[in-house]
């Protein structure tokens, strides 16, 4: 059975909305039926403080829903030619959100999801769902559990955001461990384990805290 996420799930900082984004389903109502994903990866962006961040420079007609009430879409063209969706989180005016990076096809889905571009072009997203209400009950786009949780949940930094200065490592990305569904999957380094770890610790933490 699916629950719709409601509001008060994206009403927290990014950094707690992104890991436990985690196995929970995009849903989709079309006049074909119902595409459904279930979300293996996703990457928080922390706002105006955030230098990745596409808000990090205030508010402008591209960024405003950004800075609006958590739980609608941010939709955004990238090379002018991929669509890459966000959900808002956190208090209005934080400009905060979480991009959908990939997702493990569910229902109604036969395409590569593997990637935020590939993501919004399997579910049917594009700049026509700008700033739509997620939580809406009448929304044919929204989020939903099931009950489902993920085995392992991992951090790495951010893809592609080299201009970020001191944010380009910070580990704000976050994925479902051994899903093939995942775009990319880091290069183990000398220096993993210990951040494992902690990463583990962490999502238990998390889990024993509902």
């Amino acid at each position: 059975m699916m629950i719709r996420l409601q509001r008060s799930f994206f009403q927290r900082p990014a950094t707690e909305v992104a890991p436990t984004l985690l196995g929970k389903l995009l849903v989709r109502e079309t006049d074909m039926g119902l595409r459904i994903g279930r979300i293996m990866e996703v990457e928080a962006y922390l706002g105006r403080q955030d230098m990745a961040a596409h808000s990090y420079k205030g508010v402008t007609p591209r960024t405003r829903v950004m800075f609006g009430q958590a739980g609608h879409a941010y939709v955004y063209l990238i090379y002018g030619m991929h669509h890459c969706m966000n959900v808002v989180t956190g208090p209005e005016g934080s400009g905060s959100a979480v991009l959908l990076r990939a997702l493990e096809p569910v229902q109604g889905i036969a395409v590569d999801t593997r990637g935020p571009g590939r993501l919004a072009k399997a579910m049917g997203i594009d700049k026509t769902l700008y700033g739509l209400d997620l939580c809406d009950p009448d929304s044919s786009l929204y989020l939903a559990e099931d009950g489902h949780e993920p085995p392992q949940v991992l951090t790495s930094p951010r893809i592609g955001v080299h201009y970020a200065g001191d944010w380009v490592e910070k580990p704000l990305r976050y994925y479902v461990g051994g899903s093939p569904w995942v775009s990319k999957v880091p290069a183990p380094r000398k220096t993993d384990a210990a951040p494992r770890e902690k990463e583990k610790i962490v999502w238990a933490h998390l889990h024993n805290k509902k």
